[in-house]
């Protein structure tokens, strides 16, 4: 481990009194980071960080954080950009204390390094109008099938309930955001034009006699605001589901991942998500710490990886997807 001129330690290990991320005894600095531990600039002090799978920490857990964090951390808990709770300034000595506390309340560590990560999610449908798809269900059940999986890489997943996208799909590995298709019922039309108005896109204008709405396609969305917005419920839903995009990244460099598959349902969301990260898990090797966008960019790589994926995407797959595409944010 190179020398952090940030970090006060003279070391770049501690002796701990429990496990992290299988390891005990005296561990160095990034291997309590894979296990969820992250090194302060302090002597001595850590922050740790908590498993929250979707954003979503139950009330009862909740207390039991702010007890363990008072007793152990600073004066305040950072709530992540990517939706994890994490206790400050705890020495390395009371590891084993918070682990067997927080254990208590269910609360688990995360865990950092080249695996799958926690998954993000915004509220999804349960209770926010925009909602298209259960995000928190589908973030669930990465947290329990996949979370924690070894790659060569960091891998991270996320869910938005809309084409709003609040969590950011186009920049993670494998993103999924809800969609709606709409389908007009002619026989329910007034012709009131509300819902051209409520388009946002210039997806649907209306007829200049008759009001009723002419529907162009290629503009859509598939945010659904045309069926909310019906008085007469002449606009309904066809087909709900996921829009998939994969080999997205933020950072120093970021990466813009596309859509490789549309409206997906819920079903096919676990078989999706081993597929690709058993093509990456194949094809990272030998390669070092390096995420599958990048992996992806290289033209020979990307026809493999969709020739790997289309017969799990089957009638899904969109036609030609675009291959990863970098960001310039430095001038």
């Amino acid at each position: 481990m190179p020398i952090d001129h940030n970090i006060e330690d003279k070391k770049d290990k501690v002796k701990i009194n429990t496990e992290i991320d299988g390891k005990t005894g005296e561990i160095d600095f990034n291997a309590l980071k894979s296990g969820g531990v992250i090194k302060q600039r302090q002597k001595d002090l850590f922050t740790v960080r908590l498993r929250c799978p979707g954003g979503r920490v139950p009330v009862k857990k909740l207390k039991k954080i702010a007890e363990v964090a008072e007793k152990y951390g600073g004066d305040y808990v950072h709530i992540s950009v990517r939706q994890s709770i994490e206790i400050t300034y705890v020495n390395y000595r009371d590891f084993g204390n918070i682990q067997k506390e927080l254990a208590e309340a269910g609360q688990d560590i995360a865990s950092c390094g080249p695996r799958i990560r926690v998954p993000t999610a915004c509220s999804g449908c349960e209770y926010n109008p925009n909602g298209l798809t259960d995000t928190q269900k589908m973030a669930a059940l990465v947290n329990e099938k996949f979370f924690g999986k070894p790659l060569a890489h960091k891998f991270k997943i996320s869910f938005s309930g809309c084409p709003i996208d609040c969590a950011r799909t186009n920049e993670m590995d494998l993103g999924f955001q809800g969609a709606v298709k709409p389908a007009w019922i002619k026989e329910l039309c007034t012709g009131c034009r509300v819902c051209s108005f409520a388009c946002r896109e210039g997806a649907i204008e209306s007829h200049k006699d008759t009001g009723e709405p002419i529907y162009h396609t290629e503009n859509c969305l598939y945010c659904g605001d045309c069926i909310r917005a019906c008085p007469t419920n002449a606009w309904e839903s066809l087909l709900t589901g996921w829009m998939v995009r994969c080999a997205g990244k933020h950072g120093r460099h970021p990466i813009n991942g596309h859509i490789i598959a549309q409206f997906v349902q819920d079903d096919d969301v676990p078989k999706i998500i081993q597929a690709v990260t058993d093509w990456y898990s194949e094809n990272g090797k030998g390669k070092g710490r390096t995420r599958i966008s990048t992996l992806l960019q290289k033209p020979e790589t990307w026809k493999n990886f969709i020739a790997h994926m289309k017969p799990v995407l089957e009638g899904k797959a969109v036609k030609k997807p675009k291959p990863p595409e970098p960001i310039e944010i430095h001038f």
